[in-house]
């Protein structure tokens, strides 16, 4: 029994944020976990504002909406101002240092930021930073199992892109190992 996952993933259209929040969702699914997953994005999507709000529990989910997160996952500095102070004590904000340049120290919460988009070009995974912070959020609080966190991406990769589902799992692992 783990305890509830209810995680807050923020940042630009375009960044992938809507993807990480599902294959975290798709883990708990595959867990049997109760879930929920509420996307929310601007009108302009793409460079607009992006949010999803990840529930994973093993009790049935009030509300789909996370006020207070006990992780925020940021790809951009707005979003981290936005959530930051919502996070409860005890909580996890895993920013991505190439986008989220100043990432204070948050009085009761771990905060771990990492280079993610730059780490994902050096690898050559342009635009799979997203997937790389998940796989930190998983090394910093263990959401699910790491078997769990592989078949969710397998799920949520569509057939049409099925070579992405290699690359997706090297993120994950580099954010894991990060």
């Amino acid at each position: 029994m783990r305890p509830d996952a209810r995680i807050v993933l923020a940042g630009f259209g375009g960044q992938g944020i809507l993807f990480a929040g599902k294959v975290i969702a798709y883990a708990g699914l595959i867990e049997g976990r109760e879930v929920s997953w509420l996307p929310s994005y601007g009108p302009e999507m793409r460079g607009g504002t992006a949010n999803c709000s990840v529930t994973l529990s093993d009790d049935p989910v009030g509300s789909p909406l996370v006020v207070e997160p006990n992780m925020l996952v940021v790809m951009n500095q707005p979003s981290l101002e936005k959530f930051r102070d919502a996070v409860v004590p005890g909580g996890v904000v895993v920013a991505d240092a190439t986008m989220v340049p100043d990432v204070p120290a948050i009085e009761g919460v771990r905060v771990v930021s990492l280079p993610a988009t730059a780490m994902a070009e050096e690898h050559g995974l342009k635009g799979l930073a997203n997937i790389i912070l998940v796989g930190k959020l998983f090394a910093e609080t263990g959401f699910c199992d790491r078997a769990t966190l592989d078949a969710a991406i397998g799920k949520c990769v569509p057939a049409r892109k099925a070579a992405m589902v290699e690359k997706n799992k090297q993120a994950l692992q580099i954010g894991i190992e990060a």
